[in-house]
């Protein structure tokens, strides 16, 4: 497998992220390809035989996936995509607030570079509104107890007018970004992930719900949630609670939503 990929203004090389692991990133191994398919599935497909986290990126993937089956658009060297294999030693149902964890966790690396980001319930990172990242995690048992869990990223950093008008609706980008080297930005985004995998396998989503909460995009807004088109509830979105469930005030009463497959609409 090559350890260095090019594309124009674009180098990613393996060994050269490896060396700029911290104490957490030194967890995970480091792969580099040109192009697959989608590295989720890559890694999926693998699991039964690693050894130990992984962390697989592509300068391009041609069938990147989203939550709900959705399909994951990306364009060549304008993006940042790659996904991490972790072992867990929590069952399945003890990670139903991971994602959001991510997404703190990835929030907070781009706040310390000096871009500004909220988060949108359950996996999403806004820019100025806009969804600038999106999260995909999925799950596979493990031989030995626990699971594996693998965590797909995928980051606008620099993308084309028509890019943009191909995906039919507005999106972030992050030209900032953009310059920085890409083994660097890398680096620091994979020891912050393998920080709060960590820390989540330790005290659970506890430790990041006030987090969450602070980043909060539609924090007292009045939202809508969606399942497969149809409005299921409407509420002011108060936040998440411990269990990573979003809280709604309704003219009911206060009801907690299990991510799932749903998604959140603000009300114009």
């Amino acid at each position: 497998m090559s350890e260095q990929i090019s594309h124009p203004n674009v180098v990613l090389d393996a060994n050269k992220i490896t060396a700029l692991r911290d104490a957490f990133g030194m967890l995970l191994d480091i792969e580099v390809v040109p192009e697959t398919g989608s590295t989720n599935s890559d890694l999926m497909a693998r699991l039964t035989a690693l050894q130990r986290p992984v962390c697989r990126l592509a300068v391009h993937q041609t069938a990147g996936r989203g939550r709900a089956g959705r399909r994951w658009s990306s364009e060549a060297g304008s993006m940042l995509m790659f996904s991490i294999a972790w072992p867990m030693a929590k069952s399945a149902h003890e990670l139903m607030g991971l994602p959001l964890a991510v997404g703190v966790a990835l929030a907070e690396v781009l706040h310390s570079l000096d871009l500004p980001v909220q988060l949108k319930w359950p996996n999403d990172i806004l820019r100025d509104g806009k969804k600038l990242a999106g999260i995909l995690i999925e799950s596979a048992t493990k031989k030995d107890g626990g699971t594996w869990i693998v965590t797909g990223i995928g980051l606008n950093l620099l993308v084309s007018d028509s890019f943009e008008a191909s995906i039919g609706r507005p999106i972030a980008e992050a030209p900032w970004l953009a310059r920085m080297d890409r083994n660097a930005l890398t680096a620091t985004l994979l020891n912050a992930l393998a920080r709060a995998f960590d820390q989540f396998e330790r005290e659970g989503f506890t430790a990041f719900s006030e987090r969450w909460n602070k980043l909060h995009a539609y924090a007292n807004q009045e939202v809508s949630i969606i399942d497969q088109g149809q409005t299921i509830q409407t509420g002011v979105a108060l936040g998440v609670d411990v269990a990573g469930r979003l809280v709604l005030q309704t003219i009911s009463g206060q009801v907690a939503i299990v991510a799932g497959d749903v998604s959140l609409r603000p009300v114009e």
